[in-house]
């Protein structure tokens, strides 16, 4: 559906001194020692400009269709064990053996190691116990989808709770995906969020039902949808998820309602936001000028760059 993210990520690097691409890592489609070494190749040669997204998959025809037969709990399996196998590479020193259930490495070394000590952030967002259990585990961010700030505050707890176990709940961070409609004032922004699902036909809203059932986070945001109708809270709106799997949940309004809303995320502990909009480069540039400036008065001490 979308471009090769390590080539675009590489070129957009390459062509910027300061962004930093979050690229996706799906299990089963790259051998994990050439991963590490795609990896720390790309973040030696950015200056440590490479964040890692752990993604098991929503739609389970889409994996088959790209060649990958594992179901979705074994590809959990499988991506934590590449993981492993990834810190693993860029940690030891000498020469590693690995004999896991899906993989055997006899004496397998790497160069570079990664500009960023000790390795790239990763980022993981999923709503099934077993993609908690690998944030308890691995991930330096947790991504939740779009929910209630009181209920993200509770599993923010609870997946803590869970990297203790690892000696890991200082290390875990958690953030919030969500999708941005922001105008000068409030009528603007409903319409403009209006005008993104108006048109959806029943095969669509049908598509979105069944294609992604397999994933506990995309049935979260349709449960929620159904619950709370159109709006969660005041400006926390759910039309998109009729039209787009996933991360449906939008944020709408003027700069002060949206800041207040993303404020609330913020205050349930979310310290990372992956935002996007439509189209994307408007939106972020309204984002940049009209609520960040708000959000950044309002976080003295706790905003960074």
């Amino acid at each position: 559906m979308c471009w090769e993210a390590w080539i675009t990520g590489a070129f957009m690097a390459a062509r910027s001194s300061s962004i930093k691409p979050l690229i996706a890592a799906r299990p089963g489609y790259i051998n994990p020692v050439l991963l590490a070494k795609m990896i720390s190749t790309f973040d030696q040669m950015s200056g440590g400009r490479i964040c890692i997204n752990l993604i098991a998959g929503q739609n389970e025809s889409e994996v088959e269709g790209e060649g990958v037969r594992y179901p979705k709990e074994q590809r959990y399996a499988l991506m934590e064990e590449e993981v492993s196998i990834l810190k693993a590479l860029w940690t030891t020193r000498g020469p590693l053996n690995f004999e896991g259930k899906f993989y055997k490495l006899s004496a397998a070394h790497i160069r570079p190691r990664p500009h960023q000590q000790p390795f790239p952030k990763f980022y993981l967002g999923g709503g099934s116990r077993q993609a908690w259990e690998l944030s308890a585990k691995h991930s330096d961010v947790h991504l939740f989808w779009g929910d209630l700030p009181e209920k993200i505050a509770s599993n923010i707890a609870e997946i803590r709770e869970m990297a203790r176990a690892h000696g890991r709940e200082n290390d875990i961070g958690f953030g919030m995906r969500l999708q941005v409609v922001c105008r000068e004032n409030e009528a603007d922004a409903g319409e403009a969020a209006d005008q993104l699902a108006r048109h959806a036909t029943e095969r669509q809203k049908q598509e979105i039902q069944t294609l992604y059932n397999k994933s506990e986070a995309n049935l979260r945001v349709q449960q929620l949808a159904r619950e709370h109708g159109d709006l969660l809270l005041p400006h926390l709106w759910t039309g998109i998820t009729k039209v787009r799997p996933g991360a449906g949940i939008a944020v709408v309004g003027n700069p002060v309602q949206c800041a207040d809303t993303l404020q609330q995320f913020i205050d349930a502990g979310c310290h990372s936001f992956c935002l996007s909009g439509y189209l994307h480069d408007d939106e972020a540039e309204r984002f940049g000028r009209l609520i960040r400036p708000v959000l950044a008065e309002n976080n003295r001490g706790r905003w960074a760059a």
